[in-house]
């Protein structure tokens, strides 16, 4: 299936790109831009912003949409929160976007890392606001907890798709585990609570208003709706583009839902410009 018009995007090479590869690189990090292929990364890397992928880029689950490798990781690394923090006041960062590979080879699910990250990034560059994106952690609270202690700005977890399509494109989770995420940290005290879905793998639109409906019942503030694009020939294929049109219609239902913020167009990713759709909130506070 041909892409259309409007996902097609040229990059041009700058000093900036160079520079936030260099220092990510330099301190042994990952991102989950490269990791999984994002389609903006080097728009992102052009302003200095990049999304860090603690506990190494080698995922336990086999995600089908996912570009991000699958296997056995890496044991994690006591160095690396002080490290994500070290670039995070390179590059000048205002607002950080932590996110990480499943870790269900570990018994707290790697939620200390992601504790450990934010705590690091607090002593190093204390202006700088964060945004967390986790996996399920099972649904365990207490996992939750542990990340949630070191006040994170916004706690995401992604839905990814619609109920139906859970055994076809996230295998080894569960929708209502999810679900029930989200619940669990607006009960815990997450000041706002994000989450997102890929369009274009089969879902219908009753099922992505159901969904968002699911989402505000839980109090989930705040939504980004994106294009499904397949990062290879081992992921799931593209079913369907969604027009601009109709991503616009989606951003319109969820303000009238009571979404705070809702960003929706093809291009759109978790952390694509997180720190200005988190703006536009607090700008309203």
């Amino acid at each position: 299936m041909e892409k259309p018009a409007w996902l097609k995007k040229r990059f041009l090479a700058s000093a900036d790109i160079k520079e936030t590869e260099e220092i990510v690189a330099g301190l042994g990090l990952h991102t989950v831009c490269s990791a999984a292929l994002c389609p903006n990364r080097y728009e992102c890397f052009d302003r200095k912003v990049a999304t860090f992928l603690i506990l190494g880029n080698t995922c336990t689950r086999r995600c089908a949409f996912c570009g991000v490798a699958k296997g056995l990781p890496l044991a994690p690394e006591e160095s690396e929160p002080g490290r994500v923090a070290q670039a995070v006041a390179r590059l000048g960062l205002k607002y950080a976007v932590i996110t990480s590979v499943t870790r269900d080879d570990l018994p707290d699910k790697g939620a200390a890392v992601f504790a450990a990250t934010l705590a690091a990034i607090r002593r190093t560059t204390p202006h700088a606001g964060t945004e967390v994106l986790t996996p399920d952690f099972d649904g365990r609270r207490e996992l939750l907890r542990m990340v949630l202690a070191e006040e994170p700005l916004v706690f995401n977890h992604n839905l990814e798709t619609v109920p139906r399509l859970y055994p076809t494109v996230r295998p080894q989770a569960l929708y209502q585990t999810s679900l029930g995420l989200l619940r669990a940290a607006k009960e815990e005290g997450a000041a706002f609570t994000k989450s997102g879905l890929m369009l274009g793998l089969g879902e219908e639109k009753t099922e992505i208003l159901g969904v968002l409906s699911d989402l505000r019942s839980v109090g989930c503030d705040i939504l980004t709706l994106g294009q499904y694009l397949r990062p290879g020939e081992k992921n799931l294929p593209v079913a369907r583009y969604v027009t601009p049109e109709e991503f616009q219609e989606y951003k319109q239902v969820a303000g009238k839902m009571g979404f705070k913020a809702c960003a929706s167009g093809p291009f759109v990713r978790s952390s694509y410009y997180a720190a200005d759709l988190f703006g536009g909130i607090n700008a309203l506070r």
